[in-house]
């Protein structure tokens, strides 16, 4: 399969390639695809879902090496000393930045308060109420996007300016990508059509009343975007001579902290990255609808996909290897 026969076979796709908008690959940190459908642009943007996460990650990691989070082993309430923690609460205490980077943080409930949080003024502070727990520590994997968010307010509270102008200064504008400005809306009809709306969007990032971005979702980048992202971290932290991130943060943000089981793929879980294969250096961050960055050590390969909502997409690897890695030889 060649380029041209890689295009048609996504445009005439009735299957889970039919959403994909953009593929773009850097290999040796060159480009060497670029592909765009349904009328999207290279350089448009897309709510990349979950591949926030990823981002958030990569923030957390500039906050660390600035000294503005001491270490991964830091305690969560260090950040939030006015925060008024439940009467009988005591497990709270005990979660660190590190229990958030790897999703075993223990939260109340079965199942997250989406609308509680989403319908709040401060969805920072509103997820902190969900934190804890009467079972403790468990250390169990307990995937939570809501959870996510406190580490947006950790960055906020530790640097003293909002993420978003984090973001700005130490990862887009030194990646030479464009900055991102706060959504500005998060009302319940903003919300759906935010996640539904299958036109491009603008360089921005979902954000609550407080002008707080969210962390598991609502960034909205282009594929080449996310493409340059896993080109630096293919860099371990550097991008054409720049040192984005510290070689020892992308080094224990990619390795394997869990094994996960079915439901996602029997993969291994770094950092808010995944670990796909035991035996080979490639790592993703992905988002639902099929958004992904994709980096292969190997092939020193980076490979941004962004895709339109469509439920019961999980991630693209195997698309990537089997579809879009052959075009590159």
């Amino acid at each position: 399969m060649n380029q041209e026969q890689l295009h048609k076979y996504i445009e005439s796709s009735t299957g889970n390639e039919r959403n994909i908008c953009q593929i773009y690959a850097l290999q040796g940190g060159k480009p060497v695809y670029d592909d765009c459908w349904h009328g999207f642009k290279t350089e448009d943007a897309m709510n990349v879902n979950s591949v926030t996460k990823g981002v958030t990650a990569l923030l957390a990691g500039i906050a660390l090496d600035k000294g503005y989070i001491k270490s991964v082993d830091q305690k969560v309430m260090d950040f939030f000393p006015d925060y008024t923690v439940k009467r009988g609460e005591k497990t709270i205490y005990d979660v660190t930045v590190r229990h958030l980077l790897t999703m075993t943080a223990p939260y109340k409930g079965k199942s997250e308060p989406w609308k509680k949080v989403c319908t709040s003024q401060d969805w920072t502070l509103t997820t902190l109420d969900y934190l804890g727990g009467r079972k403790g520590i468990t250390g169990e994997f307990r995937y939570a996007t809501l959870g996510v968010q406190i580490l947006i307010g950790i960055i906020e509270r530790a640097s003293g300016e909002k993420c978003v102008d984090f973001a700005n200064r130490y990862l887009f504008e030194p990646l030479a990508l464009p900055k991102r400005i706060p959504h500005g809306d998060s009302s319940k009809e903003d919300q759906f059509d935010f996640f539904m709306n299958k036109n491009p969007r603008k360089y921005e990032w979902y954000s609550d009343p407080q002008g707080t971005v969210t962390a598991g979702w609502g960034l909205c980048m282009s594929a080449r975007d996310m493409a340059v992202i896993g080109a630096m971290v293919l860099g371990d932290g550097e991008y054409e001579g720049r040192r984005i991130v510290s070689e020892e943060y992308v080094d224990e943000m990619l390795s394997p902290h869990i094994k996960l089981g079915e439901r996602f793929g029997n993969m291994n879980y770094g950092y808010l990255w995944y670990k796909p294969y035991d035996d080979r250096e490639v790592y993703a961050a992905i988002g639902d609808s099929g958004n992904i960055i994709y980096v292969n050590k190997a092939e020193n390969v980076s490979v941004g996909i962004t895709g339109t909502f469509k439920p019961r997409i999980f991630d693209r690897v195997d698309f990537i290897e089997r579809k879009v890695l052959s075009i590159l030889a």
